[in-house]
């Protein structure tokens, strides 16, 4: 289970989710239908390969936004773990009963100022460099995950407001449905750049297709992240749960850039 280019992943992405949600609520045990929040497209299938190969558990993994999965898990898609780029939407799950106990903190993720070879935008002259490219009309396009239900869309505009621009980029935004879509747009070259997770500016694919320049965590609330397991998990989903947790799945999920829990 190869992690697909960013602009196929998406199209693969939807579909299965659309696929899931109409397929009612059965489960199996041989194969784990997992609902996770777009920035780990790339880390989480690299877990769920390695998971595959030391215990034979097939994973299938369904990414979108944190928000959309959350409706979707409440109106019954058939999924046995979420992983939530916001603790919030997890913990609101506990209290309406869907979940099997509280979950556990997997990781708090990072934001990076992304742009494309030639844009007019320097990732390393930060937001202060895009504010003096705003001011001087030099931004037609740029990206972000929709605020309204992607945490890393609402850490991006946090960090925007932080530097006091963003009523002037609002604009020029071209809003992705989820972080991934948001890292399409940003590399497409159709964008001055945009604002993503800094776990898929790691990903191999992403190494010749712009440059990047962590945002300071202050500048945003913390991505603290949370994965949970639903009622409909078994004993395979409970595994790959704990495989998570294990030394394995942590080193490559700081590879990624996730600063972990202790």
């Amino acid at each position: 289970m190869r992690p697909p280019s960013l602009t196929s992943g998406l199209k693969v992405t939807l579909g299965l989710v659309a696929v899931l949600v109409g397929a009612g609520c059965a489960t199996s045990e041989e194969s784990v239908r997992v609902a996770a929040a777009s920035d780990l497209q790339f880390a989480l299938t690299e877990i769920a390969d390695q998971f595959a190969a030391d215990t034979g558990g097939h994973v299938d993994l369904i990414f979108g936004s944190s928000g959309n999965m959350t409706r979707q898990i409440r109106d019954g898609a058939p999924f046995s773990i979420f992983f939530s780029a916001d603790e919030s939407f997890v913990q609101q799950l506990v209290r309406e009963g869907h979940t099997k106990g509280d979950g556990a903190l997997y990781g708090i993720g990072r934001i990076v100022l992304f742009a494309p070879p030639g844009s007019p935008m320097a990732p390393d002259e930060g937001l202060d460099g895009l504010a003096r490219l705003i001011q001087a009309g030099g931004v037609s396009r740029f990206a972000i995950a929709n605020p309204e239900h992607a945490p890393y869309g609402r850490a991006a505009e946090q960090a925007l407001r932080a530097h006091g621009i963003w009523d002037g980029i609002r604009p020029s935004l071209v809003l992705g449905e989820n972080v991934s879509q948001a890292a399409q747009f940003a590399t497409s070259g159709n964008t001055a750049g945009g604002i993503i997770a800094y776990s898929l500016a790691l990903a191999p694919v992403m190494q010749d297709l712009g440059a990047y320049a962590l945002i300071p965590a202050e500048h945003h609330a913390p991505l603290r992240q949370r994965m949970v397991l639903l009622k409909t998990s078994g004993p395979v989903a409970e595994r790959f749960y704990q495989y998570v947790q294990s030394s394995v799945s942590r080193t490559i999920l700081t590879r990624y850039g996730f600063v972990l829990p202790d």
